[in-house]
């Protein structure tokens, strides 16, 4: 079998839509030959016959019809990727994975607008390591720990304080703060791949249980409940304000270094007025 061609699919699907060969030819800028000849190489190359000719009309085969439905969504495929990947600065994707930059996040939004409106601006949350980074669904990431990978470069932009979730009737909502001790006795729900909390905060005798969760929306419903606590960054609370989950502060936790991570080779042409700007407002905040 020989090779499918993008022109061979854009043919057929011009065919198809235009409903002779002579109105494809026109919408394609080729001849009419070159039409028959792209078609027949086609089903040359699938080794099945995809229209029907008459002298009335041009319509698809049953084959015909799932091999357009195909050809559309490569077509479609492969048009956003060359979209992506030549839109450059006129588009600027920044992942995180559970919180943004938390009380920031809005006036981030609106001073880039008005400082870079050429630059279309996104915010992509990806549960993943790197925030999406990795996965190419975004240009520069939001992360709140270290990034080991040594395709990535990153920089500290601010820090953000510990605050621990618990539920609306805990007897611990009384405090103003609470300490890590008073959380020791307690079953932590935690994110290994992308949290911010581990039981190497608390000393050996002392650490909590610990249950696994992936998602902020399935640990805000376990907190709520009261059957486990969290212990997230500040930007958690901001973001996530639920109704029968209440923050409290953990006054004896180290801050946590909020992260502008980037691909080492090649950049976004954004990446240092992204980071100067974060720079500022974690500074001002």
């Amino acid at each position: 079998m020989h090779e499918v061609e993008l022109r061979q699919l854009r043919c057929l699907v011009a065919i198809v839509d235009e409903g002779t060969f002579t109105d494809a030819a026109i919408a394609l800028g080729v001849s009419q030959a070159a039409v028959s000849r792209t078609l027949a190489s086609l089903e040359q190359a699938l080794g099945v016959r995809l229209l029907r000719r008459t002298s009335r009309e041009v319509a698809p085969t049953g084959t015909g019809l799932r091999v357009v439905a195909h050809a559309r969504r490569v077509l479609t495929e492969v048009d956003d990727l060359v979209r992506g990947a030549t839109s450059g600065p006129a588009r600027l994707r920044i992942g995180y994975a559970w919180s943004a930059l938390g009380r920031h996040t809005l006036a981030f939004q609106r001073r880039w607008r008005e400082r870079h409106p050429q630059t279309e601006l996104h915010l992509v949350r990806v549960n993943s390591a790197t925030a999406g980074l990795a996965e190419g669904a975004c240009d520069l990431s939001v992360v709140r720990r270290p990034v080991d990978d040594r395709r990535f470069d990153s920089a500290i932009v601010g820090l953000e304080q510990r605050l621990c979730a618990m539920a609306a009737d805990d007897p611990l909502v009384r405090r103003r703060s609470v300490r890590l001790a008073d959380l020791s006795g307690r079953t932590l729900l935690v994110d290994r791949r992308t949290g911010t909390t581990s039981v190497e905060l608390w000393p050996q005798e002392s650490r909590p249980a610990t249950e696994e969760t992936h998602d902020v929306d399935d640990w805000l419903a376990a907190i709520s409940t009261g059957r486990r606590i969290g212990v997230t960054a500040e930007s958690t609370a901001n973001q996530y304000a639920r109704p029968g989950v209440v923050y409290r502060p953990v006054s004896d936790a180290e801050p946590i270094a909020v992260r502008l991570a980037w691909w080492r080779d090649g950049p976004h042409p954004a990446m240092q007025p992204v980071v100067e700007l974060l720079v500022c407002l974690y500074r001002m905040g």
